[in-house]
């Protein structure tokens, strides 16, 4: 049993071909792997929870709480695990727990929490997920149904977002260090944009979200994803991106070392830059020897894993460790409620408007 775990782990990373059982896609009910925990999130069911399992870039086995478990209050816990044999240690029958994108399913009596950053009315939750499904930034929403106690609030949608590009855990200087990103992601439009930065000025105030960054230019393609995003300031030698929601002013005050800007809403990232003595540690999904920093890159941009990477050289020798995070939506939190019905966007559903 404990080897087709270890197959839908290793299947989502391309390696399947080394286990010799036969891969299956079904879920052990029931069957709890305890231990080994590399992270815990929140997930409506046990296929979500297996999503993140495939894009998180060492898990290889995982056990999801179902909203049926009544010992704690873990309910919808999904963790994410791995050992270094590869396969779990133990494997405990457990009541109320299921190991194991698109994701159509609407999930009654069941909040997903966070700020949304757009509310409307609509006639039911399918409604909901359909304008959800047309808006470019909604990534998954809430409906209080008719029942809900408020009456103002009943037939409300909340649509809300979750960060949809690689988030980099962390950044360190190295001189040994070379990084980068992927260049799957390119200028698509003809036209050219504005950096739109303000150097030595910072906005105070107004913070909507603090994250790692490795430059002014990576801090404004955050800022550009967010929906609430107005401009943003960055600090480097800190290698934090404020981003900000201020619609109303944009104050700027003179501040050495920090880059204010503004977003670009009309053009993709150029990711061609490669930053020497910056490190992004962790998160490796594979490594080996290179010739220097294109054909590294060049390798990243081919594999549909890699995200970015980061070269380290030591004893005359050069070694490309390529990188990913989790990049599909990572809910806040999720509760039971009575009288709400959540769900995601269905733009990975080949959805048709009708």
């Amino acid at each position: 049993q404990s080897s087709f775990y270890v197959c839908i782990a290793m299947l989502s990373h391309s390696k399947c071909t080394v286990v010799t059982t036969k891969c299956r896609r079904e879920l052990q009910v029931n069957v709890n792997f305890p231990g080994a925990d590399i992270k815990s999130l929140w997930s409506p069911d046990a296929e979500h929870c297996q999503y993140l399992c495939t894009q998180h870039p060492t898990c290889l086995i995982f056990s999801f709480i179902r909203p049926d478990w009544t010992r704690d209050n873990r309910q919808f816990f999904c963790y994410l695990k791995t050992t270094p044999s590869r396969r779990p240690k133990h494997q405990h029958p457990t009541l109320g727990i299921t190991s194991e994108p698109c994701l159509p399913q609407l999930y009654h009596h069941v909040v997903f929490n966070g700020n949304p950053y757009k509310s409307l009315f609509t006639a039911d939750p399918e409604e909901c997920q359909r304008a959800c499904t047309h808006d470019p930034d909604c990534q998954f929403f809430a409906y209080f149904k008719k029942g809900f106690p408020h009456a103002k609030r009943r037939f409300m949608c909340h649509l809300k977002f979750s960060r949809k590009i690689p988030r980099i855990p962390r950044i360190i200087r190295s001189a040994s260090r070379i990084s980068g990103f992927s260049q799957r992601i390119q200028h698509t439009q003809n036209f050219h944009v504005r950096a739109s930065f303000f150097h030595t000025q910072t906005s105070p105030g107004f913070d909507i979200d603090v994250l790692p960054a490795v430059s002014p230019e990576h801090c404004q393609t955050f800022c550009s994803v967010h929906p609430l995003c107005t401009y943003f300031s960055y600090i480097s030698h800190t290698f934090k991106c404020y981003l900000k929601n201020n619609p109303h002013h944009m104050p700027r005050i003179a501040a050495a070392g920090i880059t204010s800007g503004l977003p670009t809403r009309f053009c993709q990232p150029n990711n061609s830059k490669t930053y020497v003595g910056i490190d992004f540690p962790h998160s490796d999904i594979r490594h080996f020897k290179t010739d220097g920093v294109e054909w590294c890159r060049r390798t990243c941009t081919e594999d549909p894993s890699c995200q970015y990477f980061s070269i380290v050289a030591k004893y005359n020798m050069r070694h490309c460790f390529l990188k990913r995070v989790i990049t599909m939506p990572i809910l806040p939190r999720i509760t039971k409620h009575a009288h709400f019905v959540s769900g995601f966007s269905l733009r990975n559903c080949q959805y048709k408007a009708t």
